[in-house]
């Protein structure tokens, strides 16, 4: 019975810790400094035109990466988590906030593109050098070709004039 007892107690001690850890941890609160808070911060572009993300934004002057920062912290306070804050300003303002185009749809062109530009202009320009290395190869042997074609007419032509000088003196 004691055994019963005590294996019942343990489980419910366990139970009543995950339900407390769920608990604590939903009322964190959030600031600046926190890494939760540069995870979301730093996936949004500030718009003030400094090109840096929410995060690392520093330019003296600036407001709009202050109320960001406000708005996130607030938000992340509320019980939000990163997908759900991001899916508002993307609703809100547009993908032209996020500091990386989604890798779905047509924001996936923006991932394959450059890669496949490059591939594309290195093998054309491997093609194009292979074809410099042909041409230039074939004229040398085809110098090569017509030297040794002038050096034998040459002695055919040396030939017939001293057998012509031969006849006459």
């Amino acid at each position: 019975m004691n055994r019963k007892l005590s294996i019942g107690l343990l489980i419910f001690l366990f139970i009543f810790q995950g339900a407390l850890a769920v608990f604590a941890a939903g009322n964190k609160n959030y600031d600046y400094k926190s890494k939760e808070f540069k995870a979301v911060g730093s996936q949004f572009m500030c718009t003030c035109g400094c090109g840096q993300d929410i995060y690392n934004c520093d330019m003296p002057g600036c407001s709009v990466s202050k109320t960001f920062k406000e708005e996130i912290v607030g938000m992340m306070n509320k019980g939000m988590d990163k997908d759900q804050i991001k899916n508002y300003y993307v609703n809100a303002i547009g993908e032209e906030i996020l500091t990386a185009p989604e890798q779905k749809g047509f924001s996936l062109v923006a991932w394959i593109l450059p890669f496949a530009v490059m591939g594309g202009a290195g093998t054309g320009v491997f093609f194009v050098i292979r074809k410099w290395v042909k041409k230039k190869g074939t004229n040398e042997q085809g110098q090569e070709e017509t030297q040794s074609h002038d050096e034998v007419e040459e002695e055919i032509l040396s030939s017939m004039i001293d057998s012509e000088r031969k006849k006459y003196l």
